[in-house]
This record gives C-alpha cells, structure tokens and sequence, in this order.
C-alpha cells in the first residue's frame, strides 16, 4: 500500500480547506507548508506593487523561508502539493518547498485554489523547474464535490 501525503500552502485558509478534504478522501497525512515569517494582510495585497507576495512573484528566485520540515519524506511514494494560484502559478513558497527534499521515485501531483485562473500556468511551471519530477496532472478544487475529489484520487 502506497503512503501518501497532502502538503500545502495556505494564505487565507480556502487551500488549507481544500487539502484537509483531499487527505481525508486520499488516507494521506497532512502537513502545512508554513512560512518562517507568515504573510499579513498587507503582505497578500496583490493590487500592492510593493506587497511582499507581489516582490516575491517577481523575483523568480525568491524562496520564502518554510518551518516544520518533514523528517519522514523518504516514507512517502505519493505526495500531492497544493497552493492557492498567485499570479497565474504556484506562490515561490512552493519551489522552497520542492527544493527541500528528494522527490526521486515519487510521483507528485499538484491542486490548487484560485480566485479565477485555472492550474494549467502553474503545473507548466512546476514541471519546467522540476523535470525531473515524476508529476501527474494537476487539479482545481475549487467547490469540488466530495464524489469528484474521490473521483479524481482514483485515477
């Protein structure tokens, strides 16, 4: 039996809803993926030039310190990775992420929540900085039923 683990980033909350719903249907362990410094209100301002998530979306490099590392990733043959969509991908948080561990014989699968894009700029990102990566096809769970989730966890 294949263990499973649903990672993700949380800004507001709607990710963090998504992901407890996935780990339920998948039987996966769930763990936050957490900034060192967590992101105010103002840090979140995407309308804000000068926000700390609009600086770090312009910086391709930028990666955001994470806290709460995983001891047992070696442990997990399946690991989905969600993320709210900032600026029509994955916030930066996600590479530190996926720079952290060794992903070599896993098969990792993106979700994400968003307030209007769709997933597609953002798996297309992920697999370009992440070739090596043994990605299957992302998903959007926005509102998705519980059935369409246990749908999707299936294939």
């Amino acid at each position: 039996m294949k263990k499973v683990l649903v990672a993700y980033f949380s800004a507001s909350g709607v990710t963090k809803a998504a992901a407890e719903q996935l780990a339920e249907v998948a039987g996966a362990d769930l763990h936050e993926i957490k900034p060192a410094q967590p992101y105010s209100e103002a840090d979140l301002d995407w309308r804000d030039s000068l926000s700390r998530s609009s600086i770090e979306m312009k910086d391709k490099s930028s990666r955001p310190e994470i806290t709460d590392k995983i001891a047992n990733m070696q442990d997990y043959d399946v690991v989905y990775v969600g993320f709210p969509i900032w600026w029509y991908t994955a916030p930066t948080i996600v590479n530190t992420f996926m720079e952290a561990y060794d992903f070599n014989g896993k098969t990792v699968i993106p979700f994400a929540t968003s307030g209007g894009s769709n997933i597609d700029k953002a798996c297309e990102d992920l697999k370009a900085a992440y070739p090596n990566v043994n990605w299957k096809e992302g998903k959007l769970l926005n509102g998705v039923s519980k059935q369409d989730m246990e749908a999707w966890v299936k294939e």
